[in-house]
């Protein structure tokens, strides 16, 4: 059995805030996170690498020229990182899904602010976009703030990325991930991984180059992939569950005794 890996950021429709159109409109905040049901991947950043490293297998997804770093989160049967009832299934929430139901956009070389379509309501109980007189909410203003946060260091993360695809250290992952008893192991496409041999034998110059952040997802790619056996552990934990109806709300505690949630929305550091 194989698994095509592409880079996908769940599937909605987004349009532009407008003061104009949206001033009346209120939104429903982020209950859960099944927008990620049929995800695989998720992107991920330099600031977080410290939070991703115990919990998932970190990898390279293509994305026209560039290359993307990215968690995986499933097995091709969908995300097992979520519960069914729409909880995360671990101890830490990548910073690209905290955001929502907004993210930032290029519109005509600007940076505007989207909302998922969907979420926008004229429910009273709903959340307000914008305040009396007529300014961003404090809520979504402090969004917004999370976002750029994020866009920030997206940034600065995909040039350490292009540093190790021009040094020649990032290649295809031919990836085999186990199953199971009786299942055959399930052949995942798509990944692509750090060398350690290409980068052993880089020269002096070009690894001092890389110092600092490029190296750092190096490492960091490099040792979350013992982080695999999580995955299939997942997959068998979220199928017997399943039968009994009895998922527990954090897998990371059955799986390797990690503490409490970490719903620092605004906050990498902390």
């Amino acid at each position: 059995m194989s698994l095509t890996i592409r880079f996908l950021l769940y599937v909605t429709q987004w349009i532009a805030i407008s003061k104009t159109e949206h001033a009346e409109l209120l939104y429903w905040p982020r209950d859960g996170y099944h927008f990620t049901k049929g995800q695989q991947v998720v992107p991920v950043v330099l600031a977080e690498l410290g939070k991703l490293m115990p919990h998932y297998t970190l990898g390279f997804v293509k994305e026209q020229e560039a290359y993307v770093p990215v968690a995986l989160i499933g097995l091709g049967q969908g995300n097992l990182y979520l519960h069914p009832e729409g909880k995360w299934l671990g101890s830490y929430v990548p910073a690209a899904l905290r955001g929502y139901p907004f993210r930032l956009a290029k519109q005509e070389e600007q940076t505007v602010l989207c909302i998922d379509q969907e979420q926008l309501t004229d429910e009273p109980s709903a959340k307000p976009l914008f305040d009396e007189e007529g300014q961003l909410a404090s809520s979504v203003a402090q969004t917004i703030e999370f976002l750029q946060k994020c866009e920030e260091n997206r940034q600065l993360t995909a040039a350490c990325v292009g540093k190790l695809a021009a040094a020649g250290v990032i290649e295809p992952w031919p990836l085999q991930i186990g199953r199971g008893e009786g299942q055959e192991p399930l052949q995942v496409n798509g990944l692509h991984r750090i060398s350690e041999q290409a980068l052993n034998a880089l020269d002096a110059e070009t690894l001092h180059g890389l110092r600092g952040g490029p190296l750092s997802l190096a490492y960091a790619q490099m040792l979350s992939t013992h982080q695999l056996s999580q995955l299939t552990q997942r997959a068998e934990l979220l199928a017997n569950a399943a039968s009994t109806q009895d998922v527990p709300e954090n897998l990371d505690s059955v799986l390797d005794g990690a503490g409490d949630d970490d719903e620092l929305m605004f906050d990498f550091d902390s």
